[in-house]
């Protein structure tokens, strides 16, 4: 989402979204990202029952539970449409976050780690989207940015780069994961 920093009236470019446009895109890819982040985790933890991970991938589980509820909140309040995609982040996360599990714990922690760096970016390029009438989303925004950057932080102590094929497995999760935001912003 580079195509509007800190949007005015002033400095929008022919095809740059208004500030409500970008206000609604920014809620939607949000929202669509936190409720495929839970995905992922209720696939892991499917998984990963019985085994010593478990505990920590539950804990960032929880913390995604209250990204997602914030975004639902906001996308009442602030009207904002959800992704048409919705099925297919239901279905996609689960099987992203079974399918690494099934790779074994490190792998787990190797689909946490891809994931989260994609949305340290994304949530970092929002921030500077966002004007200065925006501060609550902002803050919002920049508070998650740092949890999921401690997710990121918890996957590599728990081994993620020790998962087998982690450059090319991380590779892939990252095109996905940024494929995924393109279509939510726009679907």
């Amino acid at each position: 989402m580079n195509e509007a920093p800190n949007l005015t009236a002033g400095d929008r470019l022919p095809g740059d979204p208004s500030k409500a446009q970008l206000i609604d895109r920014i809620i939607r890819v949000d929202h669509a990202g936190e409720y495929g982040a839970k995905r992922i985790y209720e696939g892991q933890l499917a998984m990963l029952k019985g085994k010593p991970e478990a505990a920590v991938v539950r804990r960032m589980y929880e913390q995604e539970l209250e990204h997602l509820k914030e975004f639902e909140r906001l996308m009442v309040e602030r009207r904002a449409r959800p992704s048409a995609l919705y099925p297919i982040w239901h279905v996609a996360g689960f099987a992203l976050g079974a399918a690494t599990a099934l790779l074994g714990p490190k792998a787990a922690m190797a689909c946490t780690v891809a994931v989260e760096e994609v949305i340290d970016e994304h949530y970092r390029a929002q921030g500077e989207q966002l004007g200065t009438d925006e501060q609550p989303l902002q803050a919002t925004i920049e508070k998650f940015r740092a949890e999921e950057e401690h997710h990121r932080d918890t996957g590599l102590a728990h081994g993620a780069e020790q998962a087998a094929g982690y450059p090319v497995l991380s590779a892939a999760i990252k095109a996905g994961s940024r494929l995924a935001i393109w279509l939510a912003e726009r679907v």
